[in-house]
């Protein structure tokens, strides 16, 4: 099939609308309807399109490695060692989720003794046994504090409507539920396993139409009863749009619940004695309210309240109080601010079982997006001298989670991953000081090609330093770590609601620079890296600071010699679509090539759709004159001006994401395919439409295949060709 020489027709309405003093056009409106039988006609006519030019580049591609059949083969390679997850340890058993390196989800794992000395290992949750078609997520799971049950939540479709059952552990039998409406549920068992609390919304008749997703409140739920019969125990009065987290002590006596606006950075914290008011009827008391602050806390097994706050440290503490008294102003400061490292994590050892006194206390930071574990004195927080005061990491990459046994011991276990190591799971023993692999994941790890990573700085518009890790070829850069000639690269970059992109095995990484490419991963402010202040120096009004950052580090691998603006292509999903779809209707001329996944693009009206409403507190809010002003300033649907040559763009959606509506994409698609001076043949933009798929997981398979397009895409139009790599030589 020859591709057309023009884009599919798309009328312009002209529609202006005034808005607190701005004329705001919005010609492709009527796109919004999904359902609407102009737009699906215009999405037929782009999938049409989308196919014509795909067949066209693999005939391109044909005989390359970047080639269809190559490409999914060498990233099914690269994927094949699969997941393993820290345990959640519940006695002699211990849960895990796993995915083999040719399963399409993961699963989840008991572990438990087989009564000869041995261990036999059981099956709990299977998605594709629930629905081989593979359309069925496992959203969340949490097994109750002895063991004996599981809580465990699915969605289908992409919708992330999750639906919550118990299952018994022993017999894999589900005994209760189907619970709905429990989207984004943390569940917190009560000792016995008789009962949890969790989140759930209101039933929709309760509320308005256009607020369903919303109204969340925590229940208490008794396993084998109705939800019909769960008695609400916290939320009325709060924010429509609240969030809640709710954990109970593993002794069952304190119950604390926090809850957050939407994805406001401030959040409140209470605390209730269950010992001295009932489950059903808590009795709470302020630990954190009213704060400008994130504050997370649980009681230990010492009993002391520990606070992990940025409350007056932006780069986070940890302090503790009496959980009886534990007002901010009763709080004590264990681990201080550090001047340059994030904390992310703290874990405390103790004796075990009856023995509750902390021996030594374990805290993870994040510093300039490369993870460190120290060692402290959980009586003073002081680090410990030498090189006991430090857990000697495998490399430089990102830790995630320290897991401790509910009921005490030494141990610590965490995560470990770097831009070439697939993610494992390490033990540290308190007793000895020693770190060891614990657990690998199941399959085959590949031969990962020889690479280099640098962190470079750039500089962006207003002086600040901004970081990004270049990952290239080894025998693409000389024995300086600099380029020996522009390559086709990729820049990825997120920048908002304090995600931190910190180093991490990728199988797309790999493949692209295993083909000759440079893969660059941008720290933009937004972001967490760097911790709150760095987030919120990337929010609201100050918005325009994430793409300042991520131009000032495309300049920067153009002025190094990394590549070119003819060979340079920008990518991101979500949050990190508006980001490139900032990129490409900001800096045109810098970048020959855009991906833009599931975006946030129409920044006039995103709050109208999807979670929108949730993020006003990110980026603004459009009802108000002052926060629409910001929005317009970079709204990339707002931003097109009709004779640029812009970027070949490709859009990539799904119709089942309930966070960011597709429509986002289809209006700045057609408003690129009508403006733009480039030729269709040499710069075409294209969506991308996926069915029964959403905003987060999905099957491995159809991971793959949107890597293997969106790869491909990129290659065609930075010019990528691939140079076989160096035979790698073996071990002696």
């Amino acid at each position: 099939m020859t591709p057309p020489a023009t884009y599919p027709p798309a009328h312009r309405d002209d529609l202006v609308e005034d808005l607190h003093g701005h004329e705001v056009p919005d010609p492709y409106r009527w796109l919004e309807d999904a359902d609407a039988a102009a737009t699906q006609a215009w999405s037929h006519a782009q999938d049409e399109l989308y196919r014509a030019v795909r067949e066209d580049d693999a005939r391109a591609l044909a005989g390359s490695p970047f080639a269809g059949d190559a490409l999914t083969a060498r990233l099914q390679a690269l994927l094949g060692a699969g997941f393993v997850s820290a345990p959640a340890w519940r006695g002699a058993r211990r849960f895990v989720s796993r995915r083999s390196g040719d399963q399409e989800h993961a699963v989840v794992v008991v572990v438990e003794p087989d009564g000869h000395g041995g261990e036999v290992e059981r099956v709990l949750v299977d998605p594709v046994a629930i629905d081989p078609a593979g359309t069925t997520t496992l959203d969340s799971w949490q097994p109750s504090k002895e063991g004996a049950l599981l809580a465990y939540q699915t969605s289908t479709g992409g919708t992330e409507e999750s639906v919550l059952r118990v299952l018994d552990v022993a017999t894999g039998e589900v005994v209760d539920g189907p619970v709905d409406r429990a989207r984004y549920s943390p569940v917190a068992w009560l000792p016995g396993g008789e009962a949890f609390f969790y989140v759930r919304r209101l039933a929709p008749e309760l509320v308005p139409q256009d607020e369903r997703q919303y109204h969340r409140r925590v229940w208490l739920h008794r396993v084998g009863t109705s939800p019909d019969e769960d008695v609400e125990v916290f939320g009325a009065g709060q924010p429509v749009t609240s969030y809640y987290g709710v954990t109970v002590s593993r002794d069952g006596r304190w119950l604390v619940v926090s809850a957050a606006a939407g994805t406001a950075p401030r959040n409140d914290v209470w605390i209730a004695d269950l010992t001295a008011s009932s489950p059903q009827a808590p009795v709470f008391v302020e630990v954190a309210v009213g704060l400008d602050a994130q504050t997370g806390a649980w009681v230990g097994r010492d009993g002391r309240l520990y606070v992990h706050t940025d409350l007056d440290a932006p780069r986070g503490r940890l302090a503790v109080a009496d959980p009886g008294d534990p007002g901010a102003d009763r709080w004590r400061t264990l681990v201080a601010q550090d001047g340059t490292a994030v904390l992310e994590d703290v874990a405390l050892t103790d004796g075990g079982g009856d023995d509750t006194t902390p021996r030594l206390l374990l805290a993870s930071w994040r510093r300039h997006a490369v993870s460190s574990v120290t060692v402290h004195d959980p009586a003073t927080g002081e680090r410990l001298p030498g090189a006991a005061g430090t857990v000697p990491l495998p490399g430089l990459g990102s830790v995630s989670g320290l897991v401790t046994r509910p009921e005490g011991g030494p141990e610590v276990w965490f995560s470990y991953t770097d831009h070439t190591t697939v993610p494992g799971v390490h033990r540290f023993d308190a007793t000895t000081g020693a770190l060891t692999l614990w657990a690998s994941p199941p399959g085959v790890v590949a031969d990962v090609p020889e690479v280099r990573v640098r962190q470079v700085e750039a500089t962006s518009a207003d002086g600040t330093t901004v970081r990004a890790f270049v990952v290239a070829r080894a025998d693409l850069v000389d024995d300086e770590g600099r380029p020996t000639t522009p390559r086709p690269t990729i820049l990825y970059g997120y920048g908002g609601f304090q995600i931190s992109l910190d180093p991490g095995y990728s199988a797309s990484t790999l493949a692209w620079v295993e083909a000759g490419g440079v893969y660059v991963v941008a720290n933009l402010r937004g972001g967490g890296e760097e911790g709150e202040d760095w987030h919120r120096a990337g929010m609201r009004e100050h918005k325009q600071h994430v793409f300042d950052d991520f131009h000032a580090v495309a300049e920067l691998l153009v002025a190094q010699g990394w590549t070119t603006p003819g060979q340079l292509a920008c990518w991101g999903g979500s949050n990190g679509g508006l980001l490139v779809g900032a990129a490409l209707t900001q800096r045109p001329d810098l970048f020959a090539a855009a991906v833009c996944s599931a975006p946030l693009l129409d920044m006039v009206r995103y709050q109208r759709f999807g979670l929108g409403v949730t993020w006003t507190e990110e980026y603004g809010d459009a009802d108000d004159p002052t926060e629409l002003g910001w929005l317009l300033g970079y709204s990339p649907y707002h931003r097109v001006v009709e004779g640029t040559r812009y970027p070949a763009t490709l859009f990539t959606v799904f119709e089942g994401d309930t966070r960011v509506d597709p429509l986002h994409a289809r209006k700045l698609a057609a408003a690129l395919q009508h403006a733009t001076a480039a030729p269709l043949a040499q710069a075409p933009v294209l969506v991308r439409r996926e069915t029964g798929v959403g905003h987060g997981g999905r099957a491995l398979s159809r991971s793959i295949a949107l890597s293997v397009e969106q790869l491909q895409f990129v290659a065609r139009h930075t010019g990528l060709v691939a140079q076989p790599a160096p035979a790698t030589q073996e071990a002696e």
